[in-house]
């Protein structure tokens, strides 16, 4: 149950970037890579959005590594995630869609 959670989180993360990434009007690489994501999407903005945007990966790496990480578990090995992690994971999730919202048009 928590991981499919864990993975519905990364899902919604991803295909939220690679829209507003879309929505500039550049093409995204095939990635699944959240961090790799938000990269392209600060090379896009302006420069002061680009600075809230890479501090906001910077401060969130071990948490978006994690929400990476339950892609390529939920397809190629099994784990378990606690409901305390999957909490930790969807706070990060809203936090990074609320601040990309509110800075990318």
């Amino acid at each position: 149950f928590y991981g499919l959670a864990a993975f519905s989180l990364e899902q919604s993360l991803q295909l939220f970037l690679k829209a507003k990434i879309l929505k500039r009007g550049i093409d995204y690489p095939r990635t699944h890579s959240i961090r790799r994501l938000s990269e392209i999407l600060s090379e896009v903005v302006e420069r002061e959005k680009s600075n809230v945007l890479r501090k906001l990966v910077d401060r969130y790496s071990l948490e978006l590594a994690f929400i990476e990480d339950a892609y390529i578990t939920s397809k190629y090995i099994p784990r378990e995630f606690r409901r305390e992690e999957v909490l930790r994971l969807k706070g990060v999730v809203d936090e990074v869609i609320e601040v990309v919202s509110r800075i990318v048009s």
